[in-house]
């Protein structure tokens, strides 16, 4: 993630969240609003358990492909890969109807398919 503090998120930082509460002002967890995006990020905190994370959603539809690039830059940088996972359908865990996630193993590079498997450009 992004080193802290990351100023280019204090703007969109709310605090009060009715679950998650308040968060440091310049850290890269916390609730954040971007309309039409709700955003949280569990950052790279103790709880993580080697991952940092990163939920977005809207109210009545699911982030757009630009909306969710929009967020990856918010909280990593450009040179980082984030993946959003399609798991198993016994392993889905489904809290909001329009919610994506976005992840990084932290320490760890993704591995990425060859660039010519992606077709022509």
């Amino acid at each position: 993630m992004r080193a802290e503090p990351n100023i280019r998120l204090e703007t969109y930082r709310i605090q009060g969240h009715p679950t998650l509460g308040n968060s440091e002002p310049g850290k890269n967890y916390g609730y954040f609003e971007r309309w039409p995006l709700k955003i949280i990020s569990s950052g790279s905190w103790e709880g993580g358990l080697g991952w940092e994370h990163v939920s977005v959603s809207c109210k009545n539809r699911c982030p757009t492909w630009d909306e969710m690039c929009l967020v990856k830059e918010m909280f990593w940088s450009d040179d980082e890969t984030v993946i959003q996972f399609h798991p198993k359908h016994s392993e889905y865990v489904n809290h909001h109807p329009y919610c994506l996630h976005l992840w990084k193993k932290i320490a760890e590079e993704h591995e990425l398919p060859p660039r010519i498997l992606t077709g022509p450009s």
